[in-house]
């Protein structure tokens, strides 16, 4: 009974963010347009589809997704793994004994991103309208790996305690000169790539693992050390996406150079 309630409140909150949606939508369709909505019973029924799944997966987060994320840090960070894991027996721990944290937050910052739908759903796009020239698997992995390393960073940042400031400004930098020397027809690719990597499978567990590294490394606070690994997980799939065209770009040329050479 406990669980059945539980999901009836979070059907009716789902209900309430999604009105104004709706509203909107059919208002602009019947006074604006004023015309009847296409296929309203298809219309609706997808609607009812929105909100159970919405519904299922908010909760979905609050019973798992997030524990598993915060266990997993405290578990990684625990002075008995920590000890039985780098040798490391009445001695302050330094950056470089939290390997395994960053080395997991690497895979699941790569495994969380493949597993994207938006992304997913953006790199199909874009291999469409590109005539096949931007590969799917190669957008993918490229984003994933973009997350994986920004994840890994951002775990060292908090381990470590440096400004997050120095890190964000750096790597836009970075982006801004790459973007001069890049592609032109991979530059809005690469910053959408960037934007569609922070939805819904990938940030539920990226911030839990924020919040629980930054619990459980002494000296560091939830509330100023615990957020801000969404901003990297934003931000290096933008340089791993331009940086893969850059490449492809280069043995491009490098093959067509080679094929002219006597």
């Amino acid at each position: 009974m406990g669980l059945l309630l539980e999901v009836l409140e979070t059907l009716l909150s789902t209900v309430r963010d999604v009105l104004p949606i709706a509203g909107i939508i059919f208002g602009m369709q019947f006074f604006v347009i004023r015309r009847p909505v296409p296929n309203l019973r298809r219309v609706l029924l997808g609607f009812l589809f929105v909100l159970v799944g919405l519904a299922l997966f908010l909760l979905g987060l609050e019973r798992a997704l997030f524990p598993l994320g915060e266990i997993m840090a405290k578990q990684l960070t625990a002075p008995d793994f920590l000890a039985s894991s780098t040798a490391v027996v009445g001695e302050v721990l330094q950056w470089h004994h939290y390997r395994w944290v960053y080395l997991f937050a690497f895979a699941i910052g790569f495994a969380t991103t493949l597993a994207e739908p938006s992304l997913l759903a953006v790199a199909i796009k874009a291999g469409e309208v590109s005539g096949g020239a931007i590969g799917v698997t190669g957008l993918r992995v490229a984003v994933a790996l973009g997350v994986a390393i920004g994840i890994a960073l951002g775990a060292f940042r908090i381990v470590t305690g440096l400004p997050l400031e120095y890190f964000i400004i750096g790597g836009y930098i970075v982006v801004i000169v790459q973007t001069v020397f890049a592609p032109k027809i991979i530059v809005a690719l690469a910053f959408d790539s960037g934007g569609v990597t922070t939805s819904t499978v990938t940030v539920p567990l990226v911030t839990a693992l924020g919040l629980g590294l930054a619990g459980t490394v002494p000296g560091r606070s939830p509330l100023l050390d615990g957020f801000g690994l969404i901003a990297f997980a934003s931000l290096f799939p933008i340089m791993a996406v331009l940086g893969y065209a850059q490449l492809s770009q280069w043995r491009t040329l490098r093959a067509k150079r080679g094929g002219t050479t006597p």
